[in-house]
């Protein structure tokens, strides 16, 4: 799958790879089979687990459950060894940078895709789509060039967030 697909079908659903928002270290564990590392505060009241470029984040409890996650793609711009890396582990191929433009125009074609509502984020835009709970950001610079970064146009990052009261 490549990661256009794979971002579309996120934004569409609001879950990777079968898990999201609620879904439990365990369930994690069985769906991604990449190397991470875990990182709990001080206090033991969050656990982030850090797969590279895609993030989870999880809440305690009696078991911790996932309550956010982030695909960090700006971070393959200096670098496809964790793109490919994720390929071969995931089965998912994404490019080194992604363009909003690619990502809308295949969520187009994806049956059942929800609205989104764009924002400024301040030299960024935010499309949200509330019904899956998943954000995108844009690089809205004009002056950003493609390189060792993301340029005007491309994905900065993909959020999935718990609305209040989840």
């Amino acid at each position: 799958m490549t990661g256009i697909e794979f971002l579309a079908s996120f934004l569409r659903t609001g879950r990777l790879h079968g898990i999201g928002i609620g879904s439990t270290l365990g369930e994690v564990d069985r769906a991604i089979r990449h190397r991470f590392v875990d990182v709990v505060d001080e206090e033991g009241e969050s656990l982030r687990r850090d797969y590279g470029f895609v993030e989870f984040y999880f809440n305690p409890g009696d078991e911790w459950v996932m309550s956010g996650g982030s695909i960090e793609l700006h971070r393959l711009a200096s670098g496809q060894d964790t793109a490919k890396e994720w390929a071969r582990t995931m089965g998912v191929e994404f490019p080194r940078h992604v363009a909003w433009e690619d990502v809308r125009d295949e969520l187009a074609r994806v049956p059942g895709a929800p609205e989104l509502t764009a924002g400024d984020q301040g030299g960024f835009l935010e499309y949200r789509a509330a019904a899956s709970d998943v954000s995108v950001i844009v690089v809205d610079d004009e002056e950003e060039e493609r390189g060792y970064h993301p340029g005007h146009g491309d994905v900065w990052s993909v959020g999935l967030w718990a609305p209040v009261g989840a």
